[in-house]
């Protein structure tokens, strides 16, 4: 296909600055990129954060956010092996890595200290034309909606990853803050189809009835509980085996380790800025619990991850709109208004 120069994306010089949809140029893969044709592209909470510069590693400006994209590969560098063009190919927010430091021959690529970020220190998704490193790059197999495996090349990762962190049973519980949102809606189906039972934390009749839906066994509603320890106690009959904390409320946080049971995981996902876990020491000791923090998955776990939602066990409930309404969606996570996932159409 014929590869333009120029393209649609949206772009800001500052953080916290105007976010833009203009035209800009389309880049040139180096030798060991792909050029990928970007049908589709998530919205991620951690675009919020890139944009607003709420975490201590900097952003390059002016920045390109995004790091859910899904297309299709048009070029690539003189050095790539194993891709074709017109494969279809996921950006992930691991955009690259060294592959040669300790990490990542112990397969934590994504803790490289040379890691490169999609949509953060590399221009990501938000553009009709983005560049990925080959060997990270993930890939999708030809036929598959490309909207709707966009979540999974990041959210579906990410809970994915805090699920096999967790290191829980079929049949075991496991409780997820933040349920209702696009990471928890995900995280509930893998939990499902991993085995497990769901207590689903939330706020709202909404996101009540929409946890349910896709499979949670316990909602407890936030605004309306007075004790939300205690009633996830009693209904998981002495408090669950791991805690999936994607939302980013601090206090809830905390609740997680209490209504963790003993021998059980608390996993924190979600990244508040400036946010602190408070454990008793003497409490954490006795029921031996185990604080984990899970970053994105390894190249296997997002194969892993694509293969569930290939076979039709993951739905992403999604709501697809054109890539310049993307400011309107920041607002929408500003406020906490998201139900489920939003994807931005790159052609619109």
């Amino acid at each position: 296909m014929s590869i333009p120069t120029t393209q649609h994306a949206v772009v800001f010089e500052t953080n916290g600055g105007p976010l833009e949809y203009k035209q800009i140029a389309v880049p040139t893969p180096k030798p060991n990129e792909l050029l990928i044709n970007v049908k589709y592209s998530g919205v991620c909470h951690t675009d919020l954060h890139a944009w607003k510069g709420d975490w201590p590693l900097p952003t390059k400006l002016p920045l390109v956010g995004g790091h859910e994209g899904a297309g299709v590969v048009v070029a690539m560098g003189s050095n790539v092996q194993g891709w074709e063009i017109g494969d279809y190919a996921g950006i992930k927010w691991l955009n690259g890595s060294c592959m040669n430091c300790d990490f990542c021959e112990r397969t934590f690529e994504p803790n490289c200290e040379k890691a490169d970020l999609s949509g953060y220190t590399h221009d990501g998704s938000f553009q009709q034309y983005a560049t990925a490193d080959a060997v990270q790059a993930a890939k999708i197999p030809k036929g598959t909606d490309l909207a709707h495996v966009a979540p999974i090349l990041c959210a579906g990762v990410t809970v994915y990853k805090a699920l096999k962190t967790a290191k829980l049973s079929a049949g075991q519980w496991v409780a997820l803050s933040g349920a209702g949102g696009g990471l928890g809606s995900l995280a509930i189906q893998y939990a499902k189809a991993m085995g497990y039972r769901v207590v689903a934390i939330d706020g709202g009749e909404e996101k009540g009835e929409f946890v349910k839906s896709l499979g949670a066994e316990v909602y407890v509603d936030f605004t309306k509980s007075k004790d939300i320890v205690g009633e996830i106690r009693k209904a998981t009959g002495g408090g669950v085996h791991g805690a999936i904390n994607v939302s980013v409320s601090e206090a809830a946080i905390d609740q997680s380790v209490q209504y963790t049971r003993s021998c059980g995981t608390v996993v924190l996902v979600g990244l508040p800025a400036g946010a602190k876990v408070t454990a008793g020491v003497f409490d954490a000791v006795v029921r031996s619990i185990t604080i984990a923090g899970s970053y994105v998955g390894n190249r296997a776990d997002t194969s892993e991850a694509i293969d569930f939602f290939a076979r039709g066990l993951i739905q992403c409930r999604i709501k697809v709109v054109g890539l310049s309404e993307l400011p309107s969606i920041y607002t929408l996570m500003e406020e906490g208004k998201i139900l489920g996932r939003y994807v931005v159409d790159t052609s619109k």
